[in-house]
């Protein structure tokens, strides 16, 4: 997927001070971003990853007896 161009408002502050250390507000937008998304799928699948969890820690993992290297 590509990149597209937007507006944000940003406190002037925080803007000069990422300019005078050379940051990319952009890559640290996009990594927040990112960050904001992998956390709300966590949440929205935390029961579902719950009950999974508990059903293998009652049942065992299903392929186990095929496992060649045991750990």
């Amino acid at each position: 997927m590509g990149k597209q161009r937007t507006n944000i408002t940003i406190d002037a502050d925080l803007l000069a001070y990422a300019r005078e250390k050379g940051l990319n507000v952009s890559a640290i937008t996009e990594e927040a971003l990112r960050a904001a998304r992998r956390e709300a799928w966590a949440q929205e699948n935390a029961a579902a990853i719950d009950s999974l969890n508990a059903w293998v820690e009652q049942n065992g993992l299903p392929l186990a007896k095929y496992q060649v290297l045991k750990v």
